[in-house]
């Protein structure tokens, strides 16, 4: 067991405060041959860990699970959740929480250990994780961090040194995820199917002192706690959508109470714009396609709602009008952000009455020409054509927003310095993630993964080594498929 004052923890356990039902204790499953093969210095500096400390095999026991910090009381969560519309009990099936951490500044985070090993939620499966999934979580994650938009993050991950069949044998893997909190939707689904009210107001007590501890004095601290959810999560969407961002697999199970993008399975990031696009191998419906994501995010919201119905008044028919009256005000407040979104990216500061046709207007000539999302908002930004730019209807687009823009009192140079500041230069492309994971699980190569991170670590600089990444992959017969690996 390793003692906190020479690594930095500063350890907590006040999940474990909650009723039994919410968890199991257990201890990750050992693994015979640890490799540290990612720490990531910045998280670990953040959370007040000594970077030097966890390198080596002190940082390989600890982040394998071979070793626990002393104090640690690892457990697994339990939860259900709508996958794909319908029902489940659910629960960390290979994850372990291993404890919180409090950092110098006094902000609370989960350290939990991703491909852990069996746990009582495991539901037959073997509690592990593959390298190459565990990869592009660190990526994906890291990717989302840079582009301003709130993650979960990963602190490391290391080989077990044994292998795990899934389609094919593939390394073993353990990922350290770092969040806020591992809350979910289905957190309190699962409290309010399962558990007594007693045990839905204990978890919904929690989730306030811990996310939104201002509303500890609200007339009602369970409407509050809703109202708070909403708007979070009302600007999360907003974000993924401004950057092409599709989750993937937008289970309820995969929403977070604190706001957070958890859960890096099968998403990826769009290239032509078309709001249809999936990736995801076992979305053959469409479901979770870019397009759908702030419906699913309303639906999901609903789903929370009515899971807290039996605390937010004593009288079931005001529970429930309050309850919709919350969830109401999701669509007009996505909206808001959205358009808020796309006037930065268009590099207008003040509001008119045209500007949403004006966006999609624009979004509608990128589907029509199967221009690309991200490097259309680029070459407008820096003035680079591109094919769509020579096309008639988009030169008369480009005259609308031009008068547009000179109807502010703001000038061409602080509109540009605002699109700057809102379209990325780069994204974590598919094929660049690809050929990185190829390199690192194929080949032991981990300097593509390194450059590759590298350059998205501030994806707003516009700098010269950027414009290599932000050219499109070659043309391809097949559509580019993801799989929930992780």
């Amino acid at each position: 067991m390793t003692k906190g004052n020479e690594t930095g923890w500063n350890i907590e356990n006040s999940y474990a405060n909650l009723p039994e039902s919410f968890f199991t204790k257990q201890e990750p499953t050992p693994v015979s041959d640890p490799t540290l093969l990612v720490l990531n210095d910045s998280v670990a500096t953040a959370l007040g860990l000594n970077v030097k400390e966890l390198q080596g095999e002190k940082g390989e026991a600890l982040f394998s699970g071979n070793d626990i910090p002393e104090g640690a009381e690892p457990i697994a969560q339990a939860y259900a959740g709508h996958q794909f519309g319908y029902f489940n009990m659910l629960g960390d099936g290979r994850a372990v929480l291993i404890c919180e951490q409090i950092t110098p500044s006094g902000e609370r985070f989960d350290i939990q250990l991703k491909g852990g090993g069996r746990t009582p939620y495991s539901r037959g499966g073997d509690g592990r994780a593959g390298l190459g999934p565990m990869l592009r979580e660190h990526i994906i994650s890291e990717a989302m961090h840079g582009l301003r938009i709130p993650t979960t993050r990963s602190l490391a991950v290391v080989t077990t040194g044994e292998p795990i069949y899934r389609e094919t044998e593939q390394q073993g893997a353990i990922l350290t995820r770092v969040a806020a909190s591992h809350l979910r939707v289905g957190t309190f689904q699962f409290a309010s199917k399962f558990g007594t009210v007693e045990d839905l107001r204990a978890l919904a007590d929690y989730a306030v002192e811990r996310h939104y501890p201002e509303g500890l004095n609200a007339p009602n601290r369970y409407l509050y706690l809703l109202q708070e959810v909403i708007k979070r999560q009302a600007a999360l969407i907003a974000k993924w959508q401004m950057v092409g961002f599709i989750h993937g697999v937008m289970n309820t199970d995969n929403m977070t109470i604190s706001g957070e993008t958890i859960d890096y399975g099968p998403c990826a990031f769009m290239d032509a714009y078309d709001p249809a696009t999936v990736f995801s191998s076992i979305d053959t419906g469409g479901r979770y396609a870019y397009g759908n994501q702030p419906q699913i995010a309303g639906w999901n919201l609903a789903r929370f709602a009515e899971s807290l119905l039996p605390i937010l008044h004593d009288e079931q028919e005001e529970s429930l009008k309050l309850a919709q009256a919350a969830v109401m005000e999701f669509p007009k407040l996505y909206e808001a952000h959205w358009l808020d979104g796309m006037r930065g990216k268009l590099g207008i500061f003040n509001e008119e009455e045209g500007d949403e046709s004006l966006a999609k207007d624009l979004l509608g000539l990128m589907k029509e020409n199967r221009a690309d999302y991200t490097n259309t908002f680029r070459s407008l930004t820096i003035q680079e054509e591109i094919d769509l730019f020579e096309k008639p209807e988009f030169v008369q687009w480009k005259e609308r927003w031009e008068e547009r823009l000179n109807r502010q009192e703001e000038s061409k140079d602080a509109s540009h310095k605002l699109m700057r500041k809102s379209n990325p230069s780069v994204i974590p492309r598919n094929h660049r993630v690809e050929e990185a994971l190829e390199a690192a699980v194929e080949s032991n190569d981990y300097s593509v993964m390194e450059r590759l991170l590298e350059v998205l670590k501030n994806p707003y600089q516009y700098t010269p080594e950027q414009c290599e990444y932000a050219k499109l992959p070659e043309p391809s017969a097949r559509p580019y498929r993801t799989y929930c690996g992780t």
